[in-house]
């Protein structure tokens, strides 16, 4: 007997009054240089790049760009700091600093926040609400790790590895600062970042803070640029670590750049998770879970769900719930707080993301796109899911990056765990399901590093993140977040 599938009517003239959020509280440096040894300084050779607003496509500021001799000066700072202070200082000292720092970033939040969003395009809710506090919560988490490394690894001395080099990519800028710093400065390390070229802002606003906060100079160095200036960061000879959030591709250079160097290195790249939907779950918790899986951050998240696999018994109901909740998604302005789609991040991942809407509608796949108006200037897309897609179509296949939904069904647990396994990605999936057995068993034949449970991208700073294959290799979060920036004796 089939299923009658009722559905919404949409057709109505009621709509969200604006809730724009302020910006007359927010202060960014003009030009804003580059942090070393805790002062803001010129590149050596002057050179600026702008950082776009992508909702409207204005200048938001000039921004320093460090190049080979800037990073060799970021380098030296670092070293001197680990050999003279940072490395000799007692814990629980690191620690004070640590949670300073967290303190500060929740004094300043809803600055932190709006500049967020006005960078990245990110809407303000999702800044505000999960990229702020849970930034300041990592912080927290490793303060109190500082001067308790013996419990993390016990019968074991941890001695820091030296001067992290650490490159963040564009769409956490602020969170992967965050990641990357906590547990580095916790165990005695001192660091140079780099923040993807497209978002700086809140990286160098967290730099006001470390100097507010009188950490010693040379400690936290953060420099910008594109990937020449990553690059030289990597190759630097005086470098001990390497951390990296982002492409695959940039991936495998670092990992043949750095392999016979002697540095350590943790890599955590692309994803292409699998999103499980069995017949017993609870259908309408799973369809706003699919929603936040591919759709938070505009589907500019490494985890994102961005491949559903749908019991075929209950896929005609799956699919026409899933699509009525598109249709109610607010796409528009980051700042104002009614909006759950901001701005694709550039308009080269815009480009990205329609290259491959266009490769799977060639490759026969069915679109569906929520019926919304997108602003004329800015770089936007509409949330899009395709249906009547197999395995072999390069949207199932490939990262997008984007708020693109491929959606294929199954009928076996065995079949699920096979095609969900069919990628070169392993970082993170979802299963929804009213059973618990059901649960563990597919969380240990599903090769990724964070399978969710009846949930989508939750984060805690004591939970470990990471992937398998090429989705990277290493732990960011929890104790074995600790791992990569310590030598163990």
């Amino acid at each position: 007997m089939k299923t009658e599938v009722k559905t919404l009517d949409f057709n109505t003239d009621w709509e969200y009054s604006p809730a724009l959020e302020s910006t007359d509280h927010i202060h960014i440096q003009e030009p804003t240089d580059l942090f070393i040894s805790g002062e803001f300084i010129p590149g050596v050779r002057g050179k600026y790049f702008e950082t776009i607003n992508p909702a409207n496509e204005e200048k938001i500021a000039n921004v320093a760009e460090a190049e080979k001799a800037d990073v060799d000066l970021a380098v030296k700072a670092a070293r001197k700091a680990y050999d003279n202070v940072w490395s000799k200082m007692k814990p629980t000292e690191r620690g004070k600093y640590i949670f300073r720092i967290a303190r500060l970033i929740q004094e300043r939040a809803r600055e932190f926040a709006v500049i967020e969003s006005l960078d990245g395009g990110k809407p303000i809710r999702e800044s505000r609400d999960v990229d702020v506090p849970l930034s300041a919560a990592h912080f927290f988490y490793y303060a109190g790790w500082a001067d308790k490394l013996e419990y993390a690894f016990p019968g074991r001395d941890a001695h820091p590895v030296g001067v992290a080099g650490q490159i963040i990519p564009w769409n956490f800028p602020l969170l992967m600062a965050a990641w990357k710093l906590a547990p580095a400065l916790a165990t005695g390390n001192t660091v140079v970042l780099k923040p993807a070229e497209t978002t700086p802002l809140t990286a160098m606003k967290l730099a006001e803070i470390i100097q507010e906060c009188d950490l010693p100079p040379g400690v936290v160095n953060i420099i910008n640029g594109g990937g020449n200036t990553g690059q030289a960061l990597v190759e630097h000879a005086d470098v001990d670590k390497i951390a990296f959030t982002g492409s695959t591709e940039v991936g495998k250079f670092i990992m043949k750049t750095v392999v016979g160097t002697g540095k350590k290195y943790t890599l955590e790249l692309g994803g292409k998770a699998a999103n499980i939907l069995f017949d017993d779950a609870p259908v309408d918790q799973a369809v706003e879970g699919i929603v936040n899986g591919i759709f938070f951050n505009q589907g500019h998240v490494c985890c994102a769900g961005s491949r559903l696999f749908v019991q075929e018994n209950i896929a005609e109901n799956v699919i026409s719930k899933l699509k009525e909740r598109m249709e109610t998604l607010i796409v528009g302005d980051p700042l104002d707080k009614n909006t759950d789609i901001g701005a694709i991040n550039s308009k080269i991942q815009l480009d990205k993301i329609k290259m491959y809407v266009d490769i799977g509608q060639k490759e026969g796949g069915s679109i569906f796109q929520s019926p919304c108006s997108l602003p004329k200037m800015g770089y936007w897309h509409a949330p899009t899911l395709f249906t009547d897609v197999s395995q072999s179509h390069r949207i199932v296949q490939e990262e997008i990056f984007g708020p693109v939904l491929a959606i294929q069904t199954f009928r076996t647990v065995d079949e699920v765990i096979m095609k969900a396994n069919n990628t070169p990605y392993g970082l993170s999936g979802g299963v929804w399901t009213d059973k618990g057995s059901k649960i563990f068993s597919l969380s240990k034949k599903i090769r990724a590093g964070v399978i969710w449970a009846n949930t989508f991208n939750k984060f805690d700073p004591s939970a470990p993140f990471g992937g398998y294959k090429e989705s990277g290799l290493g732990r960011e979060g929890g104790v074995e977040g600790l791992m990569p920036y310590v030598n163990l004796v």
